[in-house]
């Protein structure tokens, strides 16, 4: 297990966008941290209102946008549009070309949301989207799935033998998660404090996970986390 602290982020700021970025990105290039089995891109990123990110491309990615805080205005090229709002997850399949915005949908307030893409499982894949709702409740207490590959009810589909959980841990409420062997985890904590198994991660720190393992995790105070198990 690699324990990364908030500190050790790269971390970008202009007039409208404050963003950290987990992995290589754009300007940031650290050939050591590429990415992690299909895990490609993981920003956590804040947007000013009524900025965001203007219509851009994408290709062979699927991208699942989370959103934290606020609210998100999205349109691509294949017609999907809509507000993605708190708790909503949305996925984008990029495959042969797509092209989209994604704008705060507030005037003023920040939005607060996390953009991460992964590789999918095979190329040349026919440009979709979808999005779905989730609730506070849905989250509290347990891993909620919210994306996957792997056919689990109730998720937005993504093309890539892996599954997004999502949980909000109260203080002392413990969650399990198995690590089979041949799979690997990432757990980023988005808010709060949580026991690890011996290990104490904070907001903003990450783990990553190569061995078979049963992953304990117990809320030190109240936490929003994201655990993303891959191939």
């Amino acid at each position: 297990m690699r324990i990364i602290r908030a500190a050790e982020r790269f971390q970008f700021e202009n007039d409208w966008l404050f963003a950290t970025w987990l992995f290589s990105f754009d300007h940031y290039y650290d050939p050591g941290n590429l990415q992690f089995g299909p895990l490609r891109v993981f920003n956590h990123d804040r947007i000013a209102g009524g900025a965001g990110f203007p219509t851009h491309p994408h290709r062979e990615m699927e991208i699942v946008t989370y959103v934290l805080e606020g609210e998100l205005f999205h349109r691509d090229s294949t017609g999907g549009e809509g507000v993605i709002r708190a708790g909503e997850v949305q996925r984008m399949t990029a495959g042969t070309g797509i092209s989209h915005a994604e704008m705060n949908a507030h005037p003023t307030n920040p939005a607060w949301a996390l953009q991460i893409w992964v590789l999918p499982d095979r190329s040349r894949l026919t440009p979709s989207y979808e999005q779905k709702q989730f609730t506070v409740d849905d989250r509290t207490g347990r891993l909620l799935p919210i994306a996957s590959g792997q056919g689990v009810p109730g998720a937005v589909w993504i093309n890539q033998d892996a599954t997004f959980y999502v949980a909000r841990l109260g203080e002392n409420a413990r969650v399990e998660h198995e690590l089979k062997p041949g799979r690997r985890a990432f757990l980023y904590l988005i808010d709060g404090e949580i026991s690890l198994g011996d290990e104490i991660l904070q907001t903003g720190d990450q783990a990553r996970l190569v061995e078979p393992a049963r992953l304990d995790i117990t809320g030190k105070q109240v936490s929003e986390l994201i655990l993303i198990d891959l191939p």
